[in-house]
Formats: C-alpha cells, structure tokens, sequence
C-alpha cells in the first residue's frame, strides 16, 4: 500500500482518506463493523458505487469537505479512513 503523502492514479484502491484536493473515487465498500457508524454513512448517501469528490481540505487536514450526489459534506478523516474506495481521476 502507498504512504498516505503519495498520489493515487485512476485505477488504485485505497481509503477516502488518502485523497488530495480534487480527486474523485468511486466507493467500494464501508470498511466499518460499527452499525451505528455505517447507517450514519449510509443515510447520508455514502453507498457502494456513489461517486465522491475531494473538494476542500482544512489547514490542519480534518475535517474533509467532499462532494455526493450533488451536495457537499464534512467528514473526520478518521470516518473516511472506513471507506474504501477506487480513484477515477
């Protein structure tokens, strides 16, 4: 697996947190055993097969504004650290 300081090319697997600013991924799964966690996620559209997009990143690096289906979210690194994902461009 790439170091987290590495940039991720079309194809690649990894976490959401690993992305840079304006990247886009696919999502492949939730990556959470955590059921509270993983219907949070799922109710606010974060499903298999969404498309996301990295669109800011905070000074310090948390949280990550991303945007889905259309609107844009705030997540913890740490939430995006469980979804796992395909990078698309």
């Amino acid at each position: 697996m790439k170091n987290s300081k590495e940039k991720y090319g079309t194809g690649d697997q990894t976490v959401l947190s690993n992305l840079r600013k304006g990247q886009k991924a696919k999502v492949v799964f939730l990556n959470t055993i955590d059921k509270a966690l993983r219907r949070r996620l799922l109710d606010m559209g974060i499903t298999e097969g969404v498309q996301i997009k990295i669109k800011k990143i905070a000074p310090l690096g948390d949280p990550v504004d991303i945007e889905l289906r259309g609107y844009e979210l705030c997540l913890r690194k740490k939430d995006l650290a469980m979804i796992d994902v395909e990078v698309i461009s």
